[in-house]
């Protein structure tokens, strides 16, 4: 049987993949999207925070604080927690993190990201009017709360540091706060209210519109397994249901299972995996959480999705494909109750996500050197979410010969050796 042709196939159908496979379809590229679901945004793309992150100037680093380490090693921090187990599987990656996390190479990796960052909810607003689906964006931005005034202050430094890129924010005493969310319970030394961002109440939902925007305008999904992705008579291949997908080019969007495809083709890249959890909760009475909410201290989220108040949690490092361990749940779901009235859980059981991860906080975006025709456009770690469009349009860029909107070079994929 003959193979069904494309110009591009992009493997992986979450926010990245989706993202990409709509930049490349508009600069005139016959494109199939792949997924191992049968519909898109099933996988990480559905569980974050709903936050397009566009005030973001500085990553995730690891911490250099002595007793901050001290505490995340003993497990007495929610905001990340360690399956000791694990720690052979994760260790060497960790070691690269930390490295990457000093004072210079973080700075080095936001200055690299920022113009992607700088752009992130425009690109998005712009996909968003064409899917049309406005009411999947809410620009209320999110309130970052702090509990002592030791938080509150490097709250207020990092503050400072934003605003020499152009990122405003207000800063709350305990009155503001109450004006901005009455409905929260608690004694708070302070908070900063980030307006910029935008905030998406159905990160699934919006995930599905734009590959539904895909589809209307002519794309192919197909469900097939991108791990037979092979590469045959100066084509790319992955089995399908009724038989060979080929392209002339192919896209690895697959976020945290990215690995399963390049290691067997022989790229070595470190991709690590910070995996977290959420759990929806109904609110009590007629009690309304405006924005997202991040209790600093305590090391949680609350947004108001549509389906309820979603609780997210900080990382667990653990192996990718371990059984899910919600203790950050469990630790956090009694303080979430005390800073704002939740009734009962929605969900059955809490819902497990996993975060693709380079150690030095950038993804990789570009050209396989040993395979034709072979791009990678994976480990957005947090950004998920936020880089998904922007890096789609970059990569787009990248492979039709346009002038790409930021300079490449610091995501390519041979920056690990």
């Amino acid at each position: 049987m003959a193979p069904v042709k494309a110009d591009v196939l992009v493997l992986g159908a979450g926010i990245v993949g989706v993202s990409a496979a709509l930049h490349l379809q508009k600069r005139g590229r016959d494109v199939i999207l792949v997924d191992r679901h049968e519909g898109a945004g099933e996988e990480t793309s559905y569980g974050n925070a709903g936050l397009i992150e566009c005030a973001s100037v500085f990553p995730y680093v690891f911490p250099y604080d002595l007793r901050q380490v001290l505490r995340y090693a003993l497990n007495r921090s929610a905001e990340a927690h360690y399956r000791f187990r694990d720690l052979p599987a994760f260790l060497p990656w960790l070691v690269r993190y930390a490295l990457a996390s000093s004072p210079e190479r973080a700075f080095r990796s936001a200055m690299a990201a920022l113009p992607l960052i700088r752009r992130s909810l425009v690109e998005h607003e712009a996909l968003i009017a064409d899917a049309g689906v406005p009411q999947l964006l809410r620009r209320t931005g999110w309130i970052k709360l702090f509990r002592s005034n030791a938080t509150i202050d490097r709250g207020i430094a990092d503050l400072q540091r934003a605003r020499r890129y152009g990122i405003e924010a207000d800063v709350l005493d305990a009155q503001e706060i109450a004006a901005r969310e009455p409905n929260l319970s608690g004694t708070f030394a302070g908070a900063i209210h980030w307006p910029a961002p935008g905030f998406v109440p159905d990160p699934g939902a919006l995930t599905k519109a734009y590959a539904a925007l895909f589809v209307r305008r002519g794309g192919r999904f197909i469900e097939a397994d991108a791990r037979t992705l092979t590469q045959r008579d100066a084509a790319w291949r992955v089995d399908g249901p009724n038989g060979a997908l080929a392209g002339r080019e192919a896209v690895i969007a697959l976020g945290p299972w990215s690995d399963d495809v390049f290691r067997p083709l022989g790229y070595d890249m470190p991709l690590g995996i910070k995996r977290g959890y959420h759990l929806h909760l109904a609110p009590r009475g007629n009690a309304v959480l405006h924005h997202p909410v991040l209790d600093s201290d305590r090391g949680y989220l609350l947004a108001p999705m549509n389906r309820g108040i979603r609780l997210t949690t900080g990382a667990e490092f653990a192996r990718r494909d371990a059984p899910p361990s919600p203790v950050q749940i469990a630790r956090t779901l009694p303080v979430a109750r005390e800073l704002f009235p939740l009734g009962g859980a929605i969900d059955a059981a809490p819902w497990m996500g996993r975060r693709p991860c380079m150690p030095d906080m950038l993804p990789v975006i570009g050209k396989a050197a040993r395979h034709a025709g072979l791009w990678f456009d994976f480990g957005h770690q947090h950004h998920g979410l936020t880089l998904g469009p922007v890096t789609g349009r970059l990569l787009a860029e990248m492979m039709t010969g346009e002038e790409p909107l930021a300079d490449p070079t610091p995501f390519a994929p041979g920056r690990f050796g």
